[in-house]
């Protein structure tokens, strides 16, 4: 297996795993989250990946079979109260289902936070949702604690 940054060409296997994350979402918050969408489309997709701001990594096999990925975003706060840093934000982690238990995520996981380091990254964090508990368990497997925590009340 390789990890590498993504391209165009693995636009075709993102689009694969990127329904493969909504429908663990829609299983969890079908309120929320609609069976069969994708958080991006084809030309976000393209532009995303042209973006140095926006990196993406992939996990590929010895065919160049996409077998994870990993969404990242350099954020840097602009608010007066808080400290100027630069955080890499994991917005989108995603290991095909076929594939998991093998490790690939934890492998994207220390390429991100190698590359953030590299970047004079201060941190890197991301969100989960509560409803999926297998992602809780493998970011605290990583040792990622939580910052903060999001709640609601439905009306």
């Amino acid at each position: 297996m390789q990890i590498r940054r993504a391209k165009e060409s693995d636009t075709e296997g993102i689009e694969r795993l990127l329904l493969q994350v909504c429908m663990v979402h829609h299983e969890g918050r079908p309120d929320l989250f609609k069976a069969g969408a994708k958080k991006y489309t084809r030309k976000q997709l393209a532009q995303i990946l042209h973006d140095e701001e926006r990196p993406v990594f992939a996990a590929v096999d010895e065919n160049g079979e996409l077998l994870g990925y990993a969404f990242c975003i350099f954020q840097k706060h602009d608010d007066s109260a808080f400290t100027d840093i630069k955080t890499l934000y994991i917005d989108d982690l995603c290991v095909d289902e076929t594939v998991r238990g093998k490790h690939i995520g934890k492998a994207l996981y220390e390429e991100v936070l190698a590359f953030a380091k590299k970047s004079g990254c201060y941190n890197v964090t991301l969100n989960v949702w509560t409803c999926n508990e297998s992602a809780m368990r493998f970011y605290e497997s990583c040792g990622l604690k939580p910052q903060k925590i999001g709640m609601e009340v439905i009306l």
